[in-house]
């Protein structure tokens, strides 16, 4: 394993021409300190997890000290912020440090957020407060325990500064890993400036390094789009199935990837409402949770266009004819994707006409009853075809039991059609019907916590989350639906 300052950077988006970013290095930090360091996070890039107990490693990341074969940057995008078009954005408060070549082939972006002011901070003061870092430390671990993709956490560096947000916080910064932080926003930037060499020289660099395969197609930029348009589908319905609502789903927040990008106020569902809306500063709820499978499909559609003068550059109609053809795949993928989500979490091994009704019934229940999303999924696990009574676990959790009861004819019917198992089917429905998620009441504990000083629950959390389907007595009420008060907390965009 390289030590730390060893590390193979292989620094390919520093490369491109000074159009696509800012070099600069990260503000210090005053006062840093190591809160918390991801193992798991660290083996991606070959790391031995004894270099965080150097004193260099806070400097390295903390802003103080460059990493030597580091080419610190900040990267250039716009995007559409709610709906509308904001023609600069970039990165206001983060910093690209560099590409680790991994052990594997692999290259991992190290990108440190809350690293300082920047040329797109937009009278921000470009640092991260530790609230917010811990949420985006721990959510991207959990997402990645549910096997959603995502981006990484390495490590959160806490420190002594005080920034002002509505009250005084202190300042941190949370070194993120990801193939790439390349977003749709960085395509759309180059494109309403009229810019449509860069945007090429874009589309054939993540062509290049991201999607070889792709350069073989007749048509690389639209099977480029075709490429995007599929893992984002899956990636939503991904969402859907766990229950996760991102809170932010700006186009410079989606990831070309296909990856969970830019946890800002998200949220996991609790009571199962469909209309949840995560983020206190969406005040029309725009991304609320029903709305992410259309959302992500508009996002795409300002994607496409960005790519229009390369699908087609003499012809916009027919540019746009392709990009429509091609963007209409994403509803099938998208449903096939969650369909097939459901079936599992619902223990079915065959496809059937009417499992769509049979899932929106029960969804349905779900909301008529306020039953606990993540809670009924897992325990309906302990249904068996015989023994009504062991229905109690979920069937305790409807108000109206009989509703409750008229679905469960309808599930058995469904179970025995296919010569289901119940042991079998258990086995594999708790497989992936998490135990535990990332609720906002857990975040906010280990967030009190720390606050006073006290980091133990992060890394307990961190350990937890990596494994969300395994049941962990000593954790059993980490399970638990939130309380009162964690009912009545607030996330927004200030963060």
């Amino acid at each position: 394993m390289p030590a730390l300052h060893a590390l193979p950077f292989d620094n390919s988006y520093a490369r491109l021409p000074d159009a696509f970013h800012s070099r600069l290095s990260p503000t210090p930090l005053a006062g840093a300190r190591l809160i918390a360091f991801n193992p798991a996070a660290a083996a991606l890039i070959g790391l031995d997890p004894v270099e965080a107990q150097r004193p260099e490693f806070v400097e390295y990341f903390g802003g103080s000290r460059a990493l030597p074969g580091s080419e610190p940057l900040a990267m250039l995008y716009a995007g559409h912020q709610f709906g509308h078009w904001v023609p600069q954005l970039g990165d206001g408060r983060a910093i690209l440090l560099g590409e680790v070549a991994a052990p594997d082939g692999k290259r991992w972006d190290l990108h440190l957020k809350g690293a300082g002011q920047t040329p797109y901070s937009r009278d921000g003061d470009g640092r991260a407060v530790l609230r917010s870092s811990i949420r985006e430390y721990l959510c991207s671990e959990a997402m990645h325990g549910l096997g959603i993709p995502t981006s990484r956490a390495l490590c959160l560096i806490g420190s002594d500064e005080e920034v002002y947000r509505e009250r005084i916080e202190t300042g941190a910064m949370l070194v993120r890993m990801a193939p790439s932080h390349v977003r749709f926003g960085s395509f759309e930037v180059f494109y309403y400036r009229n810019q449509f060499d860069r945007l090429r020289e874009l589309a054939d660099y993540v062509i290049a390094e991201h999607f070889p395969a792709l350069r073989e197609q007749p048509e690389p930029y639209a099977a480029l789009l075709a490429e995007v348009t599929q893992r984002t589908a899956r990636l939503i319905a991904q969402w859907q199935l766990v229950g996760f609502a991102h809170g932010v789903m700006n186009t410079d927040n989606m990831s070309v990837l296909g990856i969970t990008l830019d946890y800002g106020p998200f949220g996991f569902l609790d009571d199962y409402d469909p209309g949840f809306v995560c983020n206190h500063s969406d005040r029309r709820g725009r991304y609320a949770f029903d709305k992410q499978p259309e959302i992500g499909l508009w996002n795409l559609t300002c994607f496409a266009q960005a790519l229009l003068p390369l699908l087609n550059p003499d012809d916009g109609e027919a540019a746009a004819a392709r990009a429509r053809d091609i963007l209409a795949g994403y509803e099938p993928e998208l449903v096939r994707t969650y369909a097939q989500g459901m079936r599992a979490k619902l223990g079915l091994r065959t496809e059937a006409a009417a499992d769509r009704e049979l899932v929106g019934d029960f969804l349905q229940r779900l909301q008529a009853n306020r039953v606990d999303y993540t809670t009924a999924f897992r325990a309906l696990s302990g249904l068996r075809l015989a023994d009504p009574s062991a229905d109690a676990p979920v069937r305790d959790q409807f108000l109206d039991r009989a509703a409750f009861d008229r679905w469960a004819e309808d599930y058995r019917a469904r179970l025995r059609a296919e010569g289901s198992d119940d042991s079998a089917r258990a086995a594999a429905m708790n497989a992936v019907n998490p135990r535990y998620v990332l609720r906002n009441y857990l975040a906010q504990r280990a967030i009190d916590q720390a606050e006073a000083g006290d980091y133990a629950e992060i890394e307990r959390l961190r350990r937890l989350l990596a494994r969300p389907c395994d049941d962990q007595p000593e954790y059993a009420d980490y399970a638990a639906p939130p309380p009162d008060w964690g009912r009545e907390l607030v996330v927004s965009c200030s963060s």
